[in-house]
């Protein structure tokens, strides 16, 4: 199984428009082949020590994929190619970390 984090900057006050965006995406990422978890998260304030301050600007993915195959064909699917377009005004940054069990 791989686990992706991906990390979506947006810009200042965009984020509930991404949010928007995603709440569309999410059921045709989920029907996809391998998709085992897509989930579109936001920080939470807990006052605890360990956590940096809340990123109000932020959305970060959790996702789960059977295998890095599924990640790939996920990253080339049409309506992936079409997200990519219509938050390209939003978006300040994105980065992705690939992570398996230990």
């Amino acid at each position: 199984m791989i686990c992706v984090l991906a990390t979506i900057e947006t810009v200042t006050g965009r984020r509930d428009d991404l949010l928007a965006a995603f709440r569309e995406l999410v059921p045709k990422v989920l029907a996809e082949k391998g998709c085992i978890e897509y989930a579109p998260m936001i920080d939470v304030p807990s006052g605890l020590d360990a956590q940096p301050p809340v990123r109000p600007n932020v959305v970060t993915m959790v996702e789960k994929w059977e295998s890095l195959a599924a990640l790939e064909a996920h990253l080339g699917a049409s309506h992936m190619a079409a997200f990519l377009r219509q938050i390209e005004p939003m978006r300040l940054s994105m980065s992705l970390q690939i992570l398996e069990s230990a």
